[in-house]
């Protein structure tokens, strides 16, 4: 436990998360490229991702019980496989079936390969450090969105589509010989899994992690939090940052890259917040999720385009979106035994992307609809038509923040019923603060 072999080990899974993030985001930025290419509209346009999301979200549960049953080193090298044949379809599609078709092969890799490397750190690492690594993971996978916004952008605009997805195709190779070489499914002495229990057995295994409230949180906290940094870096925020806001293709780039370092950066912090303050983790998500709404608000209700500030003030906020859905996965161990930590994150894991897939599929519709009826004056990704779509986040958001509230009130009295209180924060803080006056004022 925590040996070099350890490291390696979660070195070598991170790799592999890095490269399914770049393969996941790469069509974040070709909207305009592929609307041209496919001569596709907006909503043809969202379907791409939103199928690759479906595709990815389906997948999470059986992903989960799968890797329960094989090991992640077997599945992390299937999900870098279809991600890599994935990207060579893509590469030399010119129709919108062999594209979409493309994007449906890297969903489902992409899909077996977060929960995969997840299901590695209790494993290999001590109870005390899996909060702060699962941050971490998440925080370095953001890597990979750096490559597909700045390598990867670059030799799309220098040497076109076909060599830069061949790009990824190869990225994906690579990740496929590392794991096959390097990534061990348990450590030495470590017990083997239990032989296979049948499809009953699978079933109770589901029945179990779904019924324990402590999922069912988990998995509204990474919906609510997620998704709009999701929408935003996969589909259309780089749209709305040219077309909508007018900004330069460097400047984005820009934007984007704070996107990668912001979320980079808030990886440990809310690691830390985690490990320190395990029966605050809700409160936490409802905060961000608050914030988020806040910061969509003060860009689209904004009169005429928004200065360059705040709009890397709402990058900065949906960036933290990204690290504070890991706190899902850490109810998700929390709550359920070592055994059906795999299941119970694939739930967990179907929040954000439904919840994206959703949003970003709305967004593409209401965009075309308002072209089709004339509101847009002949622009489809005009401000004013994108300040519409993109209100259909906070619905998303008032309804996930008033799941967390509701399931929390199922987590607390489980809590209180095995001798765990959680006192309301207010009165917490009054406690603390007054517990510190009665310190200082003792001699």
């Amino acid at each position: 436990m925590t040996s070099p072999r350890a490291w390696l080990i979660w070195i070598v899974g991170v790799f592999a998360y890095l490269v399914a993030v770049s393969q996941r985001t790469s069509f974040g930025v070709v909207g305009l490229e592929a609307t041209e290419r496919f001569h596709a509209s907006a909503a043809e346009i969202s379907f791409f991702t939103v199928l690759q999301l479906l595709v990815y979200a389906a997948l999470q549960i059986p992903v989960g019980i799968l890797v329960d049953r094989f090991g992640s080193r077997a599945m992390i090298a299937g999900g870098a496989v279809l991600m890599g044949l994935g990207q060579l379809q893509l590469a030399f599609a010119e129709s919108i079936p062999g594209g979409v078709l493309g994007r449906v092969l890297v969903g489902a890799g992409d899909a077996m390969t977060f929960i995969s490397v997840i299901r590695l750190i209790p494993i290999w690492f001590p109870p005390t450090r899996v909060p702060l690594l699962t941050q971490l993971t998440g925080m370095s996978g953001q890597l990979g969105q750096l490559f597909s916004v700045v390598p990867f952008a670059m030799i799309l605009h220098l040497a076109g589509w076909t060599p830069a997805f061949l790009t990824l195709a190869s990225m994906s190779a690579l990740a496929t010989v590392l794991v096959l070489v390097l990534l061990q499914d348990l450590p030495p002495g470590h017990p083997a899994p239990q032989p296979s229990q049948g499809l009953r057995a699978t079933g109770v295994s589901l029945s179990h992690a779904w019924r324990q409230p402590g999922t069912r949180l988990g998995l509204w906290s990474h919906f609510t939090v997620q998704f709009s940094g999701t929408v935003f870096a996969m589909t259309w925020g780089y749209p709305f940052l040219i077309s909508a806001q007018g900004l330069e293709t460097p400047t984005v780039s820009a934007l984007l890259t704070l996107y990668v370092a912001a979320a980079i950066a808030a990886g440990p912090v809310m690691g830390s917040f985690v490990a320190r303050h395990p029966l605050r983790r809700s409160t936490m998500v409802l905060l961000i999720s608050a914030a988020t709404a806040a910061a969509w608000a003060a860009v689209l209700l904004i009169p005429g385009r928004s200065p360059l500030w705040l709009l890397a003030g709402l990058v900065v906020v949906l960036a933290i979106g990204g690290p504070g859905s890991m706190i899902g996965f850490d109810f998700a161990r929390t709550f359920n035994p070592a055994h059906r930590i795999g299941t119970a994150t694939g739930i967990v894991n179907v929040g954000g992307f439904i919840a994206s897939l959703i949003a970003i599929y709305l967004i593409g519709l209401i965009l075309d609809v308002l072209y089709a009826t004339g509101f847009s004056r002949g622009e489809l990704y005009g401000l004013d038509p994108f300040r519409i779509a993109l209100s259909v986040q906070f619905l998303l958001l008032a309804g996930g923040a008033g799941a967390i509230v509701i399931i929390r009130r199922k987590v607390r009295r489980q809590m209180a019923a095995q001798g765990v209180v959680v006192r309301p924060l207010l009165r917490a803080l009054a406690e603390q603060r007054r517990l510190s006056a009665e310190r200082r004022r003792t001699p």
